[in-house]
C-alpha cells in the first residue's frame, strides 16, 4: 500500500537539475529543517514550564533521530554478491536509537525525597526521537500528526488534570513550633477517609510548613471537609491547597521549576540569584533560601 508520504517522497526525489539529482538532497533538507522544527516546538512547552530538558536538549535529541535514519537509509552502498543485489535492513540503526534515547530519558527522571519529577520530560524526549526518525525516513505528516497530538496533550490537558487533582490534591500547611502537627494531620486524614502521602516539613521563617498529598475515593472524600477539619487542628495558622487555589497551583509550578533549573546551574553566583527571584513568592517556604545562604557561605569561605 502506498501512503502519502512516500508519494511525496518519490515526487521529490526524481527532481534533476540538468544531470544533477537533486531530489535526495532536498528531500534530506527538508527532513532535517522539520525535524528541528518540531522538535522545538515540544521543547518550547517544556522549556517555558522550567523542566530539565527543554529547547536545546529535545532539537538535538530529534535532529540526531533524523541524521541517523537519513544515514541508514542512504549512507551505505548496495553489496553485489554474484552480480545479486543483497537486501539489508535500514531499520538496524533506528532500532539502536531507539534503546539509546531510552538510557537518555531516564537521565531526566529525578528521584527525591518528595517524589519522582521528570517522567513527562523523559517521555517527550523520547517522542521527538521518534518525530526526527519519522521525519528521516521522510514521512513527514505522520510527523506532523505526532507533534500536534502530543502538544494537545502537554497543553489542553493540563486543565484536565487540575479537576483530576481534587481527588489528589497537594496540601501546604503552616503551623506553630512545638505542636504535634504531623499526628494530628494524619488523624484528622483517617477520620475523612483518605491517605496523605510524600508528607515532608521544614522550619521556614519561624513556622513549620508541612507539604503533603492527600488521595482519597471521590465518593467519601470531600477536600473541602478536610480542609476545614486541618484548620481546626491546634496551632495551624494556614491551610493551602492546590484544588482549590490557582495561585497555589501556580507556586507548586513555580517550586518546581526553580529546583530544576538550580539542578542545572553550575555558576554557584547565578544560583544565589534565581534562589533569591523565586523567593520573593508569597509563599516564599517552598522556595531555596537555606541553600542560598548556605552557598553564600561556601563562597566567602572560598570553598567554591
Amino acid at each position: 500500500m502506498t501512503t502519502i508520504d512516500q508519494i511525496i517522497a518519490e515526487k521529490i526525489g526524481s527532481w534533476q537539475i540538468g544531470e544533477w539529482p537533486i531530489g535526495n538532497f532536498v528531500l534530506c533538507v527538508i527532513a532535517l529543517l522539520l525535524s528541528a522544527f518540531l522538535c522545538g516546538v515540544i521543547g518550547f512547552e517544556r522549556e517555558v514550564r522550567g523542566r530539565a530538558a527543554g529547547l536545546r536538549t529535545h532539537i538535538l535529541v530529534g535532529l540526531g533521530s533524523c541524521i541517523i535514519m537519513i544515514i541508514s537509509i542512504y549512507g551505505f552502498p548496495n553489496i553485489k554478491v554474484d552480480g545479486q543485489v543483497l537486501n539489508r535492513d535500514v531499520a538496524r540503526l533506528a532500532a539502536s536509537v531507539v534503546t539509546g534515547v531510552g538510557f537518555l530519558g531516564a537521565g531526566a527522571i529525578i528521584h527525591r525525597h518528595d517524589g519522582i519529577r521528570g517522567l513527562t520530560t523523559a517521555a517527550t524526549i523520547w517522542l521527538v526521537m521518534a518525530i526526527g526518525l519519522a521525519c528521516g525516513s521522510m514521512n513527514f505528516i505522520l510527523a506532523v500528526l505526532g507533534t500536534i497530538i502530543v502538544l494537545i496533550f502537554l497543553t489542553v490537558f493540563k486543565k484536565f488534570e487540575s479537576k483530576i487533582a481534587k481527588n489528589s490534591p497537594t496540601i501546604v500547611l503552616h503551623s506553630e513550633i512545638g505542636k504535634p502537627t504531623i499526628s494530628r494531620i494524619l488523624e484528622v486524614a483517617k477520620d475523612s477517609f483518605c491517605k496523605v502521602e510524600d508528607i515532608r516539613s521544614e522550619l521556614v521563617d519561624g513556622s513549620i510548613e508541612v507539604i503533603f498529598r492527600a488521595t482519597g475515593n471521590s465518593d467519601t472524600f470531600k477536600i473541602e471537609e478536610f480542609m476545614g477539619k486541618l484548620e481546626t487542628i491546634d496551632g495551624v495558622k494556614d491551610v493551602l491547597c492546590d484544588a482549590l487555589d490557582e495561585k497555589v497551583s501556580q507556586e507548586l509550578d513555580a517550586y518546581e521549576s526553580a529546583e530544576n533549573y538550580r539542578l542545572e546551574f553550575m555558576d554557584p553566583q547565578t544560583a544565589i540569584r534565581k534562589n533569591r527571584s523565586v523567593s520573593q513568592s508569597p509563599y516564599n517556604g517552598l522556595m531555596f533560601e537555606r541553600e542560598a545562604r548556605i552557598l553564600e557561605m561556601l563562597i566567602a569561605e572560598g570553598l567554591l
